[in-house]
């Protein structure tokens, strides 16, 4: 495939080209020339828009397609072309299927339906068989077959041994152990954020302290044993707190926020709508500045969509009974743009990769052509019409939006929002 992208502003802070307009022009997956006035040719498809931006294609370090088992809520080619129409050209995939990725032959058959596609699928193993937290799974072979990392997705290891074995195991072939953070004791029966709303609605609440703990707990154990640590999705300002002092003292500790912690608050919830229950919960808008905070320091390394589609079924019904999760790929970048300077976004999408050990393409002439395409000027609102996904449990219907993606490259194919 040829084209020619026309007057795109470069947002690379690795690249010669950055914050340049310039035109792009590539010929079967490599970055051919970066120049002003590229000669136009007969043969190169043409791409020109108003205020058009060019980045790296952005990564997502956390999504859920329900495949294999739950094909109802989504299925892995309908979710990788709704992760392309978004902006990303790599994502990683949760384990928590079903039968959940815990073993060589589940993490083959989920690369195998990501074949000849323009994004990108990076399986994560369970880390422990079946997500049950009582032993660790076949986690060598995972890797040899593509798993990046291993974690049991929403689900936080009880046996603090078996954390400090893993991180310990693997070592041995410089692995990584994601470990969501909750106390499950001390999160009971909550369903949201422990403050002044669920007091007034009358929901059961799930205090900071549940996540504080774990989190605590989890870098002692790094401490310990070494090794390489990733937190996904915090959610409270001293989480952030933790963290920062643990990067402080040389652990090898990465985190993540999820976009709707970063741009919603726990007042959301005063319509008692499931779509805002989530895993962790909506937090105060002190922890939503806290977070904000975070990533501008770079205390965060990466922001996730944490796209988790849900049916109907289990979604629109009593809220204590309803399932967490929201879907996020759709309205990722636009809901971000309302709250986060375009660079640290970008920064925050693209070098999430290197925790993951994934190759990194800076936009040069010769490199290959991994890029998405958006722009920044539009103000829309979120509705209905613009889920691509099976499931449309996404938190942010009726949500100002600021920017929109306008498609990726990758493996040599174009894919248009």
């Amino acid at each position: 495939m040829k084209i020619i992208i026309r007057e795109a502003k470069i947002i690379d802070s690795k690249s010669p080209f950055h914050n340049q307009v310039v035109d792009v022009k590539i010929n079967d997956g490599i970055l051919e020339k970066i120049g002003n006035n590229l000669s136009p040719s007969d043969d190169y498809e043409e791409i020109k828009q108003s205020n058009l931006h060019l980045s790296q294609g952005w990564f997502d370090s956390s999504v859920s397609f329900g495949e294999p088992g739950f094909e109802d809520r989504e299925t892995i080619a309908n979710g990788l072309n709704v992760a392309a129409k978004s902006g990303f050209t790599a994502v990683a995939l949760q384990p928590n299927s079903a039968p959940i990725l815990d073993n060589q032959s589940q993490i083959l058959f989920v690369k195998q339906k990501a074949n000849d596609t323009a994004t990108d699928l990076f399986p994560i193993g369970a880390l422990t068989k079946n997500s049950e937290g009582t032993d660790l799974a076949e986690l060598y072979d995972m890797k040899n077959a593509g798993a990046i990392a291993f974690g049991d997705y929403g689900k936080s290891l009880s046996n603090a041994n078996l954390l400090k074995i893993g991180l310990q195991y693997v070592q041995d072939f410089d692995g990584l152990v994601i470990a969501f953070c909750q106390d499950e004791k001390i999160k009971g029966s909550g369903v949201v954020n422990e403050e002044i709303v669920s007091t007034r609605l009358g929901l059961k609440g799930i205090p900071n302290l549940a996540e504080e703990l774990i989190v605590a707990r989890n870098l002692f154990l790094l401490e310990y044993t070494g090794g390489k640590l990733h937190i996904p999705t915090i959610s409270t300002a001293k989480s952030v707190e933790l963290i920062r002092n643990a990067k402080a003292k040389g652990l090898k500790v990465t985190c993540s926020v999820a976009v709707h912690n970063l741009v919603l608050t726990d007042e959301k919830l005063e319509g008692f709508d499931t779509r805002f229950k989530v895993a962790p919960p909506l937090r105060t808008d002190n922890d939503r500045i806290a977070l904000i905070s975070g990533i501008l320091d770079d205390t965060i390394d990466t922001i996730t969509s944490d796209h988790n589609p849900m049916d109907i079924e289990h979604k629109k019904m009593e809220f204590d009974l309803a399932k967490n999760g929201t879907i996020g790929l759709e309205s990722a970048f636009g809901a971000l743009l309302t709250a986060l300077p375009l660079e640290k976004i970008v920064e925050k999408f693209t070098s999430s990769s290197s925790i993951f050990n994934l190759s990194q393409s800076e936009i040069a002439e010769g490199n290959k052509a991994n890029i998405t395409l958006f722009t920044t000027d539009t103000e829309w609102i979120f509705t209905k019409e613009h889920i691509l996904s099976k499931s449309k449990n996404s938190a942010f219907l009726g949500t100002k939006m600021k920017g929109k993606v306008i498609g990726i490259y990758n493996n040599n194919k174009l894919v248009l929002a």
